[in-house]
């Protein structure tokens, strides 16, 4: 497993500064929030950022993932809005269009996947309904992702459609793709009581394509700092052992940017570690 670092938890850095501290601190990948600041789809410079990222990558010696869970840059107005279950066909498609272009930035830089949800149900389905709803925008974008060979990474999300991984098996039997697995964060694994974490981790040992990870209480959608959680996190170290994952592990802390830099080294520290001692 490689350490890594989200830049959604850098969002008051310049992301060239924020790869580079990054790296000066160990982190061997990097967790690409797409967002205004950072790798925008729709700027008119996009190729010369692009060139600039893989350069940076390159030099710097670090994977990366394209994270898709920017919170305004779609809609000014509503916060991770459209999504693939929006009511309106055009908004949604707007949503499968981003993601697309989100699979053409993975392509260009070799990431190791793109990272993305489902979304919160805010029109009147039943729940089968729904899900083929959602299916169907997944199998979408599966199809152009699969013809870039890029891996899709879906992440359970707590106060999403897709809440848990037992949600995920429900949608993966919709759409059953070789190139659509998991991303897996550890705190909602906590948050939402699937524990003992190592124990859900085994049955998707090959589906799962990256790792968030920080600290959170069970019952509680809050990611917290190394240490101010519950976590079992030497039976999360095991459990990866147990499936030998060889991706990312990268810290989620939207919420600390104005304090990122000693978050960065806080959380690379634990974790180093913690992976020695367990």
């Amino acid at each position: 497993m490689k350490l890594g670092y989200n830049t959604n938890g850098l969002a008051f850095h310049r992301w060239d500064d924020a790869i580079s501290l990054l790296a000066e601190t160990g982190y061997q990948s990097v967790a690409l929030t797409v967002d205004h600041y950072c790798l925008n789809p729709y700027a008119d410079d996009l190729d010369q950022r692009l060139l600039e990222m893989q350069t940076l990558l390159q030099k710097n010696q670090l994977s990366s993932v394209i994270e898709t869970g920017a919170r305004f840059l779609l809609d000014p107005r509503e916060k991770h809005e459209p999504t693939l279950l929006t009511a309106d066909p055009s908004s949604r498609a707007r949503r499968i269009e981003f993601l697309k272009r989100c699979v053409d930035l993975a392509a260009c830089l070799k990431s190791d996947a793109v990272s993305f949800w489902a979304g919160q149900l805010k029109q009147d389905l039943h729940r089968e309904e729904a899900l083929e709803l959602l299916a169907a925008g997944c199998r979408e974008v599966i199809q152009y992702a699969a013809e870039k060979e890029v891996r899709l990474a879906f992440e359970p999300e707590p106060g999403m459609l897709i809440e848990t991984l037992q949600d995920f098996a429900e949608l993966n039997e919709r759409v059953s793709h070789p190139c659509f697995g998991l991303t897996v964060d550890i705190g909602h694994l906590q948050c939402m009581g699937e524990l003992p974490i190592s124990q859900f981790l085994v049955p998707w040992k090959n589906r799962i394509f990256n790792i968030h990870i920080e600290d959170m209480i069970q019952g509680a959608h809050d990611h917290l700092r190394f240490g101010a959680g519950d976590i079992d996190f030497p039976d999360v170290i095991q459990g990866l052992r147990q499936i030998d994952y060889p991706g990312g592990l990268h810290v989620e802390l939207s919420r600390h940017s104005h304090m990122a830099p000693e978050v960065v080294r806080e959380s690379f520290a634990f974790l180093t570690d913690l992976i020695k001692t367990s």
